[in-house]
């Protein structure tokens, strides 16, 4: 605990990958105080022509009530 789970547009490399969960573990055990050997991070990428109808909607809008940050943008 915890784990994060990281969706986006498909076309980033390996390193730019593992730069960010790299990042994201840093800022949760800098955040939340935990240890680097209990955060977990899984990335999945997306074609940008799936992201409204596979992530945003189903995902990102329809679960508001755990959404910490919303988005300020609506996919085409």
């Amino acid at each position: 605990m915890p784990h994060i789970t990281l969706k986006m547009y498909q076309g980033r490399t390996e390193e730019q990958k593992k730069a960010a969960a790299k990042a994201l573990t840093e800022a949760l055990q800098n955040t939340l105080g935990c240890t680097e050997e209990h955060v977990s991070v899984s990335i999945y990428d997306y074609d940008p022509a799936e992201w409204g109808e596979k992530v945003f909607y189903p995902e990102i809008m329809a679960d508001e009530a755990h959404l910490y940050k919303k988005p300020d943008y609506k996919p085409i």
